[in-house]
């Protein structure tokens, strides 16, 4: 089963139970993926879907800063809510040492020197890893390996 008829069949399941704040979510999810078909003009892949999905829990992530920082921890909280429904349909991350230990392995399969090859060894790793890693933290870590 797609991850688009896994949210779906939630969806629906979470409409019949009544669940507003999971539906709420999923709706919204629904309709950032529905966008971004529209842009595209095709069906989304999976990796596409994946990327949407990362984008509204980052969102929600940016949101639930903001609200922290504005002191207002109730809204907060929604965000969290909604986020950890989301991250339900992520793929688990990988973790800081995993991440570590992945670099490793690609920059050394790719024979990678310096600076000038961080490009191809982010690109080696996003793709093999789509969705399990952020993108932020990734390039902080290969960045510190490369100057090394």
């Amino acid at each position: 089963m797609s991850l688009a008829q896994r949210i779906e069949k939630d969806f629906i399941v979470a409409f019949k139970a009544k669940k507003t704040d999971e539906v709420a979510v999923l709706r919204m999810l629904k309709a950032a993926a529905k966008n971004k078909q529209v842009e595209l003009r095709r069906e989304l892949t999976e990796s596409e879907m994946l990327d949407v999905v990362a984008r509204q829990v980052k969102q929600r992530q940016e949101s639930i800063d903001q609200f922290r920082a504005a002191g207002r921890d109730d809204l907060a909280g929604i965000e969290e809510r909604e986020m950890f429904i989301l991250q339900a349909y992520l793929p688990t991350a990988l973790t800081p040492q995993e991440m570590a230990e992945v670099v490793d392995a690609t920059i050394q399969s790719l024979g990678a020197a310096g600076m000038k090859d961080m490009g191809r060894v982010m690109n080696a790793i996003l793709g093999a890893h789509a969705g399990r890693v952020d993108g932020k933290e990734l390039s902080a870590l290969v960045r510190a390996k490369l100057s090394s």
